[in-house]
């Protein structure tokens, strides 16, 4: 299969390491990895933050970069939310826009929604021999509803040993714009996230999105609580070859 890769700005300036761990990933498992280098954000700041003009330009741009993909797989499930969920609504009823995203949405996936739905893959051939916590992101548990996709592929990573964390099911307190708008509140959210992840002993603290793992791994960085984060894909792209030339 031929997939593209929708990257996102924040992987793309902040995180690269975890695009270059999709295609590794894919790649392993026999597929084309293409990098549309048209693409630009999705424009979920300016939809949250009431731009919605500027944001329908950049769903359009979307549209026309990824129309003739096969699929589009995207390592943040807030963004994959953002094109599926409030596309359609930027274009309104019978626009051209919705026409297109009417069927483009459904070829747009979070890379665990892809893995075990699309691929019908759950073991990778992954090695991670480190304890781990994932952090259920709201965007991915609440829109995507991603479930225990996540999950299965990361009980399937030879080695990994997963843990439970205390209240998965909130949130970190990052939303975006939100951290900004309300500081505070952010912080202390993160905080508690923080002091579940820590007390389940886990070395690692993974999610679908790096943009929550960068609220929180910043909380963790200023606790200096040796906990480590890391983004999903970077946790199955690993393989026992890369450990033992480590």
């Amino acid at each position: 299969m031929r997939i593209a890769l929708f990257i996102t700005c924040v992987n793309d300036t902040l995180f690269p390491d975890t695009g270059r761990a999709v295609v590794r990933l894919l790649e392993r498992l026999g597929h084309e990895v293409v990098f549309p280098a048209d693409q630009t954000c999705c424009g979920q700041m300016h939809y949250n933050t009431g731009y919605r003009r500027p944001a329908a330009k950049l769903a359009v741009r979307f549209a026309k970069t990824f129309g003739n993909a096969d699929a589009v797989v995207v390592p943040s499930a807030s963004c994959a939310a953002m094109v599926r969920d409030n596309y359609p609504k930027l274009g309104g009823n019978g626009s051209r826009l919705s026409r297109k995203m009417a069927q483009l949405g459904p070829r747009v996936y979070d890379l665990t929604e892809f893995l075990v739905d699309v691929l019908e893959v759950t073991d990778v051939g992954a090695y991670f021999p480190h304890k781990v916590v994932y952090h259920p992101t709201c965007h991915g548990l609440r829109f995507l509803g991603l479930g225990d996709r996540p999950y299965r592929l990361l009980r399937a990573v030879r080695g990994l040993e997963l843990l439970e964390l205390p209240g998965a099911a909130e949130c970190c307190g990052f939303g975006g714009t939100f951290s900004v708008k309300n500081g505070d509140v952010s912080a202390a959210m993160g905080f508690d996230k923080a002091r579940h992840a820590v007390g389940t002993g886990a070395e690692f603290l993974c999610a679908v999105d790096n943009s929550c793992l960068m609220h929180i791994g910043g909380t963790l960085s200023r606790q200096r609580s040796g906990m480590r984060i890391a983004h999903i894909a970077e946790i199955l792209a690993s393989t026992e070859k890369e450990y033992a030339h480590a």
